[in-house]
């Protein structure tokens, strides 16, 4: 999982290849068509492409004679989860500060926590 996680980020690193991405999640295309709107060859794109290939983010497929690169967006699914991961952490993170900043008072004094104030309370 980690190597291919590896795979997946270091494709896209790349803009390039961003773009190749984000043009496939609309259709299948050709290396003809997805390298068009690109001031490079073919065979430039076609490494890209190779590239994405290789990180199992696309496929190609044979269609009589047009070899269609197709987006294989469940890999996302494992990146996804992989951010997700850091997110929840990040985000339980906020949430203990955002605690903390609760419990100070305009210059920065602790409060008495509204929990402990009614430990107190019942001794």
């Amino acid at each position: 999982m980690a190597d291919q996680l590896s795979r997946v980020f270091a494709a896209l690193a790349d803009p390039t290849r961003r773009d190749i991405i984000d043009r496939l999640s609309s259709g299948d295309a050709t290396v003809t068509a997805i390298a068009a709107p690109y001031d490079v060859s073919i065979q430039a794109v076609s490494k890209h492409v190779k590239v994405l290939e290789d990180a199992g983010l696309v496929t190609r497929s044979r269609q009589a004679q047009r070899r269609p690169v197709h987006l294989e967006a469940e890999v996302f699914d494992l990146a996804s989860m992989w951010l997700e991961r850091y997110q929840r952490r990040a985000e339980e993170r906020f949430q203990r500060l955002d605690t903390l900043l609760d419990d100070l008072d305009e210059d920065g004094t602790p409060l008495t926590h509204p929990r402990t104030a009614q430990k107190g309370q019942a001794s």
